[in-house]
């Protein structure tokens, strides 16, 4: 069991650290709060979405329902506009001083905004959720558990990790320039994501 949690944690972390729209989001918010535990319903919205993919993912669930070609190219569609509205937020969003007074996401617009990324996010869904998937069939009975437990826990840790991150960095860099700096890098990527994204589109259709 214990080499079954192992190689969950390891395998579930190398896909969980690439930059995508909910890891920048989850960083956004630990940035923006005032107070770190004003970031918690994103963390914990993140970490409960992840949790029911990969539920899905080692039950099987996903694996069939993503055998249905209509259904991956709504997906795509989805995940293309989602992708390119986030880059465009992103791109607009400018990171306070750190002595002013903003007025961060509230409590329901977290939650919204961190479901929305966590579930509308084509990579999690048809990559991230298929791999995690097929990976767990090679585990059986209380192995498989282990290796779930493991999925599962790399996504809170990651998350508060991000929060963490990013609200340290937002103090260390007082004029907020960093982070600035940091939203339009990601702005791109997700742009090169909505790329990427669009060709897969284009060889299902």
């Amino acid at each position: 069991m214990l080499a079954a949690f192992i190689y969950g944690f390891i395998f579930a972390l190398g896909l969980i650290i690439p930059l995508g729209a909910q890891n920048i989001f989850v960083f956004n918010q630990g940035a923006s709060q005032k107070h770190f535990y004003q970031a918690l319903p994103v963390i914990l919205t993140a970490g409960l979405c992840d949790t029911l993919l990969i539920l899905l993912a080692v039950s099987g669930v996903s694996l069939i329902v993503l055998e249905m070609e209509w259904l991956k190219i709504v997906i795509y569609v989805g995940g293309l506009v989602f992708l390119l509205y986030m880059a465009r937020l992103i791109w607009r969003t400018k990171a306070p001083a750190a002595d002013t007074i903003a007025k961060p996401l509230s409590t329901k617009k977290q939650v919204l905004f961190a479901v929305s990324v966590s579930l509308l996010n084509p990579h999690a869904i048809i990559d991230t959720v298929a791999v995690i998937g097929t990976t767990s069939l090679n585990f059986d009975g209380n192995e498989r558990i282990a290796y779930t437990a493991a999925c599962i826990f790399v996504s809170f840790i990651w998350f508060f990790f991000l929060a963490i991150m990013g609200k340290t960095i937002h103090k260390l860099n007082t004029s907020g320039s960093l982070i600035n700096a940091i939203n339009k890098v990601s702005a791109v990527i997700l742009l090169l994501v909505a790329g990427y994204i669009a060709y897969q589109l284009y060889l299902q259709l």
